[in-house]
């Protein structure tokens, strides 16, 4: 059996390490598509707003789950080792295609109203590898005006932080010695489809 049942069991685990911003005034950010999931979870149980922050994952070539960068809105996260895995022209063409999935997912993830300028705001995503997507997105927020940034994760390298700068607050409850894959902490890892993060965020949008 793996740590978590699923991305929503992951997102109420952490949730409860971050139990003191319960009835606050931060914003949850989720990290498209599955950590939106965990991100609904945490926002729920601490009674925040929810939103999510569109980030791709540049992949290697023909190893595409393995981020040698990110991007987000005004962007661009590469990992100093990323000429060992993708020459300079594969790297261009992956992130070619991947800003045209960013600018299709800002679009349709947009939540009105949840505006980060000036707010503590909890980036939320169902687990780190590298930690690609997650400074991607930090540093978008931090970009678009946030004041302080809380980077929670249910799962990560216990080696692995945040870049100075990057957060003021990292939250993880289950580091991890010899993690190769989020995924191999979760049942059931399915892919989180478009859909279901629309509906969590409008479901999110009717009670707050």
């Amino acid at each position: 059996m793996a740590l978590f049942e699923d991305r929503a069991a992951a997102g109420r685990d952490l949730a409860r390490a971050l139990d003191d911003r319960r009835g606050g005034d931060a914003l949850v950010v989720g990290l498209p598509r599955g950590g939106v999931v965990v991100a609904a979870e945490v926002a729920r149980a601490l009674g925040l707003p929810l939103t999510a922050v569109a980030v791709r994952k540049l992949g290697a070539p023909r190893h595409e789950e393995f981020a040698v960068g990110a991007i987000a809105d005004g962007v661009r996260v590469v990992h100093p080792d990323a000429d060992g895995w993708a020459t300079p022209a594969q790297l261009a063409a992956v992130e070619k295609a991947e800003r045209e999935e960013l600018r299709r997912r800002e679009a349709l993830y947009s939540v009105p109203g949840r505006d980060p300028a000036g707010r503590t705001v909890i980036v939320v995503d169902d687990g780190v590898a590298t930690g690609a997507t997650a400074t991607a997105a930090c540093r978008s927020l931090r970009a678009h005006g946030a004041a302080h940034i809380v980077l929670a994760v249910p799962v990560a390298p216990a080696a692995w932080r945040p870049e100075p700068g990057v957060a003021e607050e990292y939250v993880c409850p289950h580091p991890q010695r010899n993690l190769w894959a989020v995924g191999q902490y979760y049942d059931d890892f399915r892919q989180t489809r478009d859909a279901e993060v629309v509906a969590l965020l409008a479901r999110d949008l009717r009670v707050d």
